[in-house]
């Protein structure tokens, strides 16, 4: 079993927020103008595209590694159509292209890849959120 955790804390002298996990940090704010953006960083719709790409691109090496092939160039595009009100994620579209060292098919890559992204998993089966007061 993996747990894991990242909290956000607002950044001094703005409105954004730095998230951190690990060692790693990222900063989460809106557009300018927007609710006191700054623009400084990432809003939420493209840290949930960015995380499910990420999580896609780690998996494609897990599995190259597992197949024993080697991924020489790669291509993942995240595309989110997001509607509604309050505003939720309709569909999620990735368009994936890889090209492998050897020149073989990658489609087995491809394939095995998206059975095994957990982060996919987690959207497609639509695991509970709860929030709550600290």
């Amino acid at each position: 079993m993996l747990e894991l955790e990242a909290s956000y804390r607002r950044l001094p002298g703005t409105r954004a927020a730095v998230g951190q996990s690990g060692v790693h940090c990222v900063i989460a704010d809106r557009p300018e103008g927007r609710a006191g953006g700054g623009g400084g960083g990432f809003n939420g719709g493209q840290l949930l595209a960015l995380s499910l790409g990420a999580c896609y691109c780690n998996d494609l090496q897990y599995v190259a590694e597992e197949l024993g092939v080697e991924i020489e160039d790669l291509d993942v595009r995240v595309l989110i159509d997001f509607h509604g009100q309050p505003t939720v994620a309709r569909e999620i579209e990735m368009r994936v292209s890889v090209t492998l060292a050897d020149g073989g098919d990658p489609a087995q890559l491809i394939e095995s890849a998206a059975a095994n992204c957990t982060i996919a998993n987690t959207l497609r089966t639509g695991t509970p959120v709860s929030i709550v007061a600290a």
